[in-house]
């Protein structure tokens, strides 16, 4: 009989030898993830690609935009051009403003970095107007400052290790004493490619199998990074 995936483990609290979390933006700070499927599904069917929106989480989920609009327009049937991406951020970013919220534990678990005095980003697929808009709207904007950095910074995205290593290389640490927290498989490939550590976070709609590949785990809820079994710290 042919068994199916082998679940990491759930990923355990904090490991005292992180010294810089990488968090990915929508659908682990940000609750996106529900929102930019059905719009490119929409606007993908408009193109003449018939897809869904769980289509869409399985091609494109923690992919660049510039891979998005590529495949968009390698299998439309009209005529796409840039202003469809133009388009896409607009449709995301009022349905987004509509009902802006973070992700569960979000805070909670910022706060517990803080105490701790390990510092964080935010290493995203998104353009860096996107990042910015979503930051601002769920008030975690100056959580982060300046530490934030998107595939526009980079030659090649998710799933290739460049953000990853871009992120830590300009704040100063080793990618083995970095922990990524994930919610698509192209990030979760990203950061092992980039020898970092890896939670998967299945909060969103992604599956738990997806992620199971994760080297550090898998979580559905952020706080349990804070806390496991009733204790709390990790050291």
């Amino acid at each position: 009989m042919k068994r199916g995936p082998r679940l990491n483990p759930r990923a355990q609290a904090l490991p005292h030898d992180v010294r810089l979390v990488i968090f990915d933006c929508d659908g682990v700070l940000v609750d996106t993830e529900r929102i930019g499927p059905e719009i490119v599904a929409a606007m993908a069917t408009e193109a003449g690609w018939p897809l869904t929106a769980d289509e869409v989480r399985r091609r494109f989920l923690g992919r660049p935009e510039t891979y998005l609009y590529d495949e968009i327009r390698g299998h439309a049937t009209v005529p796409v051009g840039p202003e469809w991406l133009i388009r896409y951020r607009a449709r995301v970013r009022d349905a987004f403003a509509a009902r802006p919220r973070t992700m569960p534990g979000v805070t909670e678990l910022l706060d517990h970095l803080d105490a701790r005095g390990v510092p964080y980003c935010v290493a995203s697929s998104g353009s860096h107007e996107r990042i910015a808009h979503s930051l601002s709207l769920t008030g975690l904007q100056s959580r982060f400052g300046e530490r934030v950095f998107s595939a526009d910074d980079v030659h090649a995205g998710k799933p290739a290790p460049d953000l990853f290593l871009y992120a830590a290389r300009v704040l100063g640490h080793l990618p083995r004493h970095c922990l990524v927290v994930e919610d698509s498989p192209a990030g979760v490939d990203a950061a092992l490619a980039a020898s970092m550590r890896v939670v998967g976070y299945t909060g969103g709609p992604t599956e738990a199998s997806a992620l199971a590949h994760a080297n550090a785990g898998v979580v559905e809820e952020l706080t349990h990074l804070i806390d496991t079994d009733g204790e709390s710290g990790g050291e």
